[in-house]
């Protein structure tokens, strides 16, 4: 990744003590950032006066090839540091700016870490003073065009008032960087509200550290080739909340209302967890700032680390499920060229690659700490996580947890942490810090892992051994209960032990309601070992293989063979019940390396699952090669991603029909993830022979709500009435062709009555899942789930339907 600018500052003064103070001053601004300032500045410690010589050789010094800017307080400062150009061999591009000294340091050394180049720090500097004398009533002139630029690059601005509720959190900063990352124009943020900025648009770290509330007041910047066009663009997504739709309720987590900073501990993942306190066991991250080498050998180290860690991300990624999406953030930020080139530039400064790692992520983090904000907050730990991965593999060991018995008690855990639990063995979780809106909450949910959060510092004290009852769904934690309250909680755990135990004991027996509907329960699977596990639990078929896990974190694509041993592998695993196998569903949030394609503002309505494959035909083609191969003698189905048009899935069953043999029994179905797919089911059905619902992708495109966004979480509800509206109509149309859900509401309690009700045939669920949604399957009776679900479609929202079925499933 190529550095930005990095300008040299020389503070050139009279007195060598208020060059240093000032010097000093403007450091304590830069919140742990790496810009070089020398100081020329006195004939010795005491003896006032400039020297042309010493200036000389300090603008050498500062000089890393990007320029220098210099700065002097007065007179023969300025006579010494013009004679000084002078007396350079062969100079590059030196600015004497003629700003405030101490205000015009402190805004040029800003503007520099920001990774401003050098006309804009010596416009920042000599501006530095524009907000005294605004404060004082001093009128301000017009900005004058920066050295060195037309009038007709002058920049273009605008304003917008945030009207996101949860002001620029990380998901709608996300979608504003990425609106500007391919902009040609440089873009520029200021929080008029709070004084905070100028902060580059580019910056995911610098976007969300602007503080920006509901309410506030943004000036958006723009100058170069494109500018008024860049800031049109940003106050019309502005306009739209950033692709936030109304999200004036409340957001919660699993149900959850947040409560204020410092109320905890709070609930975060429904359960009660009893059992002796353990804690993380990873080696402790010692960062030395002295260098192993030169500047070239420690930034190829972090090089190296990022890209591991990436590799280790996606590889997390591919196998979490519905919480996919979690590591997105964390991907995105180790390509911030805005946090990387603070790095480099630290890195030149004559630091070790991991020193300078660590310093420029928790600058950032402790950007976002200092926020008033929850949600903001909470993002610092997506920053600490990232640093810590890549810290741990500059450092030579790891991070990962080995999992012990018992309720694990930490300051907080990264996703990768959460996601690496052994659910087996880990009877709960209480974590200090965080919120159910974290990504280690969210993860600690899905995998059924009772978890209490913000529990505050004191629980750190608590010793090892000592035993603790929680009920994650009450947020209650209960150091060294005493007899009568541990046999309270016990009492509880036992009773959802029983439960799971007795579904576990019939998984393997088919889930019939009790009018006599028998509902195929089928298991989402990732890989060959989670097949295994999915029989274990009592899978009545695999309702979604997710291909893709065969094509990530590689160079090259898999042979049809490698293809072929692997779904044979899966197939063999259900020993003759079906297997649904989805073609390769991966495009611009996914991308593999061996397929070019060119960035997208918005990968989720880009080229991705079918559109991909029907551009790159070699892809799809191989893979249905290998798929029919397995389906000559095992039952397998082939399952089409993100189809929307009927041409794409002619011309797909087109390309089956070339590589495989008419005799080879081979259902056909397609991905339902589209409104518009729904609202064409007709169409489709003479075509296929069953529907498969993606409700976490059906809902977001429905609701406009992206699918893990954390302000979201109440809003993106697949039993939003919109959304059951859509799945009725998939019923209603498909004719002889069967409906599955393979979406996270599969396996809700409640959705799945009102699912079922709709006329879902088959619920796809975790393998975790399976035992719990068969036994919930033969409580239900289909004629009260029809009820509910025409009445609920009847509703004004997910809230007053869960209510709904809630009160009549009593």
């Amino acid at each position: 990744m190529a550095g930005g600018p990095m300008i040299g500052i020389v503070a050139v003064s009279h007195s060598r003590s208020l060059a240093t103070a000032a010097v000093g001053l403007a450091q304590e601004m830069l919140h742990g950032e790496s810009v070089r300032i020398v100081v020329a500045a006195g004939l010795d410690e005491h003896t006032l006066g400039t020297d042309a010589v010493a200036v000389s050789e300090a603008i050498a010094h500062a000089d890393s090839g990007d320029g220098v800017l210099v700065l002097m307080d007065l007179g023969s400062a300025v006579l010494s540091a013009e004679l000084a150009i002078d007396l350079l061999e062969s100079p590059h591009e030196v600015r004497l700016c003629a700003a405030p000294f101490v205000e015009g340091l402190i805004a040029a050394a800003v503007s520099a870490a920001g990774g401003a180049d050098l006309d804009e720090a010596a416009i920042e500097a000599r501006e530095a003073l524009a907000g005294k004398q605004t404060h004082l009533g001093v009128p301000v002139a017009a900005r004058p065009d920066a050295e060195g630029e037309s009038a007709e690059e002058s920049a273009v601005s605008g304003r917008f008032v945030v009207a996101n509720t949860h002001g620029l959190h990380a998901r709608p900063a996300a979608r504003l960087v990425a609106e500007v990352r391919w902009l040609p124009a440089s873009v520029y943020l200021r929080n008029l509200t709070t004084g905070t900025g100028r902060v580059s648009g580019k910056s995911l770290s610098r976007v969300a550290a602007l503080g920006a509330l509901c309410g506030h007041e943004i000036c958006v910047e723009a100058t170069g080739p494109g500018a008024a066009d860049a800031v049109d663009r940003l106050l019309e997504l502005a306009a739209q909340r950033f692709d936030e739709t109304d999200d004036s309720t409340d957001s919660s987590a699993a149900g959850h209302h947040l409560p204020e900073r410092g109320t905890g501990p709070y609930p975060a993942s429904d359960g009660i967890g009893i059992g002796p306190v353990w804690r993380l066991g990873h080696a402790e991250l010692v960062v030395t700032e002295a260098p192993s080498g030169p500047p070239e050998l420690e930034r190829a180290l972090l090089d190296n680390a990022i890209d591991d860690v990436a590799d280790d991300i996606e590889r997390t990624r591919a196998s979490a499920g519905a919480e996919a999406d979690i590591f997105r953030a964390h991907l995105f930020l180790l390509e911030d060229d805005d946090l990387i080139d603070a790095v480099h530039r630290g890195i030149l400064a004559g630091r070790s690659a991991a020193a300078a790692w660590n310093q420029v992520l928790e600058s950032a983090a402790a950007e976002l700490d200092r926020l008033t904000d929850e949600y903001q907050r909470a993002r610092a730990a997506d920053l600490r996580a990232v640093r810590d991965q890549v810290l741990a593999v500059l450092l030579g060991h790891g991070i990962d947890i080995v999992t012990r018995p018992g309720v694990l008690v930490s300051s907080d855990l990264t996703p990768a942490q959460a996601a690496g639990l052994d659910r087996d063995i880990v009877t709960g979780i209480v974590l200090a810090q965080g919120s159910p809106t974290s990504h280690s909450a969210i993860l600690a949910r899905s995998r059924g892992i009772p978890a209490v959060v913000g529990a505050g510092a004191d629980i750190l004290s608590v010793g090892e051994g000592t035993v603790i009852a929680l009920d994650g769904g009450a947020g209650t934690v209960v150091v060294d209960p005493d007899p009568a309250t541990l046999a309270e909680f016990t009492g509880l755990a036992d009773a959802h032990r029983q439960r799971r135990r007795d579904a576990e004991a019939n998984a393997s027996e088919p889930a019939v309601t009790r009018d006599g509907l028998t509902v195929q329960v089928a298991a989402n699977v990732g890989d060959v070992d989670t097949a295994a596990e999915s029989v274990q639990g009592g899978a009545d078929l695999a309702g979604l293989v997710r291909t893709e896990f065969l094509f990530l974190d590689r160079e090259s694509a898999p042979s049809i063979d490698e293809q072929e041993q692997v779904y044979r592998a899966i197939a063999e695993q259900f020993a003759g019940r079906r297997i649904v196998l989805r073609t390769l569903d991966v495009g611009g949030d996914k991308p593999l390396p061996y397929v070019a394609q060119p960035e997208e503002a918005n990968p989720f309505l880009g080229v991705r699952g079918i559109r991909l494959t029907l551009e790159r035909r070699d892809l799809l083609r191989d893979q249905l090669t290998a798929i029919g191969r397995v389906a000559a003698d095992h039952p397998v189905s082939v399952m089409f991603p993100m189809i929307t048009q009927l041409d794409e899935l002619l011309t797909a069953r087109g390309v089956l029909d070339e590589v495989v043999a008419p005799e080879i029994a081979l259902e056909v179905g397609i991905m339902v993830e589209v409104p518009a797919t729904a609202a064409k089911t007709a169409t489709f059905a003479e075509h296929v022979d069953f529907f498969s619902i993606g409700t976490n992708d059906l809902t977001q495109y429905a609701l406009a709500a992206e699918r893990g966004n954390d302000a979201l979480n109440s809003l993106a509800d697949p039993l939003d009435p919109g959304v059951l509206r859509l799945i009725a109509m998939v019923c209603e149309d498909a004719g002889s062709a069967h409906v599955a859900v393979c979406g996270e509401a599969a396996a809700d309690p409640t959705a799945a009555a009102v699912l079922l009700g709709l006329g879902v045939d088959e619920l796809s669920v975790s393998p975790p899942a399976i035992p719990l949604t068969k036994a919930r399957v033969r409580e239900l009776d289909l004629s009260q789930c029809r009820r509910i679900a025409d009445e609920a479609l009847r509703c004004a929202d997910a809230e007053e339907v869960r209510a709904l079925a809630a009160k009549t499933l009593e």
